[in-house]
């Protein structure tokens, strides 16, 4: 159920007011939106917190990867550099910022780029001897930057917490009103339960505004075999289930609820270790895992995601017994309601009708 802090409504009428004139001056041209000669699809939502926009970043890549050459622009959130960087093999997370880096490391012939100015970033790519050829670029997380004008625009709306149900901030988690959405091309609706019904799907479908010249899709986490952290081990889920192992679920993401409840599905014991997103671990924190480890009965492991994997690799402090005992769980994200054909069609169809000619 989505909570509103209805006490701070007053501070999200002003906020409102400032996002309101912001985007009416977009509207009228005052501050301009730069189309450029390049297919460039963002991924981005209007919600504080995560939507699962880096699942689907990968998807896109996955989709495009083998027919052109791609980059990922992002503005590489809490990153400890300055300006534009691209990616190479040797980049670290500090550099880059974790998101990016979980990208870099997963699809090394990608082009990966961080740029708080998207049009600096854009203008670079297409411009520098070691980029120019790029063919597509996915924008990460930039729903808010109108400077970019974006040819295909997708939302994503949080099953768990649908815009028509929230509030701007900070009373909500809004970072524009819901009739933001008229921007995108296609809205996905993230983080499904996979076996959602009919009845579920017609709800939410009511409770969205979806134009006319919109698509909608939803989509679900899946997972992937596990790997650990520190080793070359692997585990499947069902493996947990059969020795009847405890759980620590170790996250630092935006919304961890579905991956909790998927999680539950084949583990029975799980204690949840929560940290806000993109949090970077600390002496501390690790005190804190290792003491939370050794409170759980064996067997027990501990369950992480890729992008807390990064922030986790290099930790001091851990536990001998928690580098044993830590696997990532590689998220990915299915097309649901057997349309996924039908997205991947829209996509190819819009980088292929928009492809530059170099």
């Amino acid at each position: 159920m989505t909570q509103i802090r209805r006490w701070l409504t007053p501070l999200s009428w002003l906020y409102g007011a400032g996002v309101d004139i912001r985007n009416a001056l977009f509207d009228m041209g005052v501050m301009p939106s730069v189309s450029y000669d390049i297919p460039i699809i963002n991924v981005g939502n209007i919600t504080v917190g995560g939507t699962g926009k880096t699942p689907h970043v990968e998807y896109l890549i996955r989709l495009l990867a083998g027919r052109y050459r791609v980059a990922v622009l992002s503005r590489g959130y809490k990153r400890k550099t300055k300006g534009y960087l691209l990616a190479t093999a040797a980049s670290t997370m500090e550099e880059i910022g974790d998101e990016p880096w979980q990208i870099k490391q997963k699809f090394p012939e990608v082009c990966v780029a961080v740029d708080a100015d998207r049009r600096h970033g854009i203008e670079r790519l297409m411009k520098d001897e070691a980029t120019k050829d790029v063919e597509v670029i996915l924008l990460d997380d930039a729903y808010q930057h109108r400077y970019v004008k974006p040819g295909y625009n997708i939302l994503l709306v949080d099953y768990h917490r649908i815009i028509s149900d929230d509030k701007l901030l900070p009373a909500g988690r809004l970072r524009e009103r819901p009739s933001a959405s008229s921007r995108a091309t296609t809205v996905i609706v993230t983080k499904c339960p996979q076996h959602i019904n009919a009845m579920g799907f017609r709800v939410i479908l009511s409770s969205l505004n979806i134009r006319p010249y919109q698509h909608l899709f939803f989509s679900t986490f899946t997972y992937e075999t596990m790997h650990q952290l520190w080793g070359d081990g692997t585990l499947e889920p069902e493996t947990l289930r059969k020795d009847n192992a405890h759980v620590l679920l170790l996250t630092g993401i935006g919304n961890p609820r579905q991956m909790e409840q998927d999680v539950r599905r084949f583990v029975q014991h799980i204690v949840p270790l929560t940290f806000p997103d993109h949090h970077y671990y600390t002496k501390r924190d690790a005190d804190a895992i290792n003491q939370a480890l050794q409170d759980l009965p064996k067997p027990h492991i501990i369950i992480t995601t890729e992008k807390d994997a990064a922030r986790l690799l290099h930790l001091q402090g851990l536990s001998e017994e928690v580098r044993k005992h830590t696997y990532v769980l590689p998220i990915s994200i299915s097309i649901m309601r057997d349309e996924k054909d039908k997205f991947d069609k829209t996509i190819n169809d819009y980088v292929q009708e928009n492809k530059r000619n170099c």
